[in-house]
């Protein structure tokens, strides 16, 4: 019997349905029973602001927000990993997974992840904005799909039936 090339397989996850939706197609299509894929999770933090002593106010803020930013970080972090572990734990078949976590802006951190990692696919959520909303924030799915150079899949969030 022949035996299959692993593949790398990144998926964007983030806090959103629609991220969950695609590492669940994801597992459904591309991790076939005894396959060679490894799954690479990936979630992009969004760069830290800048902050002064002083508030828009001009008082004086006590405390540190940067710490407390930090610690809601990586809550965030926490928190979308363990979504996604409740999508794959009860997956049939043994998969290798990786976890990874990167800061910047989303599109441009996951462009280079899958350049880095190199990557044989890149799995990806859509919100499926209208066109309006998409040119003014911009879409990431439709970033990465003209940049990377492996396939890219973009999964949008099925309808729920009523």
């Amino acid at each position: 019997m022949e035996e299959t090339k692993e593949r790398k397989i990144v998926v964007a996850v983030d806090e959103s349905e629609e991220s969950m939706e695609a590492l669940s197609w994801s597992l459904d299509n591309l991790f076939p029973y005894g396959s060679n894929n490894t799954l690479i999770l990936l979630y992009v933090k969004p760069p830290l602001p800048v902050y002064s002593s002083l508030d828009a106010a001009g008082f004086i803020v006590t405390g540190d927000p940067v710490a407390a930013l930090m610690k809601y970080e990586h809550e965030l972090v926490e928190s979308v990993m363990a979504r996604s572990r409740n999508v794959y734990q009860d997956f049939e078949s043994d998969i290798k997974i990786e976890r990874r976590v990167g800061r910047g802006d989303a599109k441009e951190v996951i462009c280079n992840a899958v350049q880095k990692l190199r990557a044989d696919m890149l799995v990806i959520g859509t919100h499926d904005y209208g066109f309006f909303k998409r040119a003014l924030l911009g879409s990431v799915s439709e970033y990465c799909a003209k940049r990377v150079k492996c396939p890219v899949i973009i999964v949008k969030k099925q309808p729920q039936d009523n």
